[in-house]
């Protein structure tokens, strides 16, 4: 079972498409995109100064406006605290610096507990791994590889046009910036540390969760 959880940036496409037995969670404005997609969300979440009142439902988790999660931060809580392993994250991408900022730390610390976060925009997609292996189908477009934290030992980079092996990234240096998909199976592993690696949309990673 997946999870979804929907922000507040608008959304045109669903590129992966809740399917029965998924749960639909909307974050405050996110409830317009369950909406214009004909979705039921299971949870409603957020403190709706975005959206503008609060929606008349049972499913309604009503947040303070003054609170140190955000929106979307609070949502993915509450999904791994009940137990979810892989979550797609859309409308989090493209808008406030300061908001995607924060959602890839979210992505980062989700990585930390073995739960793959996915946020997912028309152009891409970001997902962070710790200790572990990204692998992808054969694909082409871009794909890029950063550390989050001080730095990331032991990155392998397999089946891309610039590979690397068995190397060491650090936080103030962006080596793995605009790498490509050649057409190829390809992987990306660090035993140390944690990446972000982002990609163009309509290639995701083969695992259905993120290794051990």
């Amino acid at each position: 079972m997946s999870w979804f959880i929907f922000g507040a940036l608008p959304v045109e496409k669903l590129t992966v498409k809740p399917q029965l037995g998924d749960t639909v969670i909307a974050a405050d404005k996110g409830i317009e995109t369950v909406q214009k997609f004909g979705l039921v969300p299971n949870e409603i979440i957020g403190d709706f100064d975005s959206l503008g009142y609060v929606p008349q439902s049972e499913r309604v988790t009503k947040l303070p406006v003054r609170k140190d999660d955000t929106d979307v931060g609070y949502a993915l809580r509450y999904a791994i605290e009940n137990g979810a392993k892989q979550i797609y994250v859309y409308g989090s991408l493209g808008g406030k610096i300061d908001h995607t900022l924060a959602n890839l730390q979210l992505c980062a610390a989700a990585a930390k507990q073995g739960v793959r976060v996915l946020l997912i925009s028309e152009k891409q997609c970001v997902t962070a791994i710790c200790d572990g292996t990204l692998s992808f189908p054969a694909a082409s477009g871009r794909i890029s590889v950063f550390c989050h934290g001080e730095k990331a030992s032991g990155v392998t980079l397999k089946g891309l046009s610039y590979e690397l092996d068995n190397a060491e990234l650090s936080g103030d240096f962006p080596l793995g910036v605009s790498n490509e998909f050649v057409g190829a199976p390809s992987a990306v592993t660090v035993e140390n540390g944690t990446l972000l690696v982002v990609w163009d949309s309509g290639v995701f990673p083969l695992e259905n969760k993120i290794d051990p």
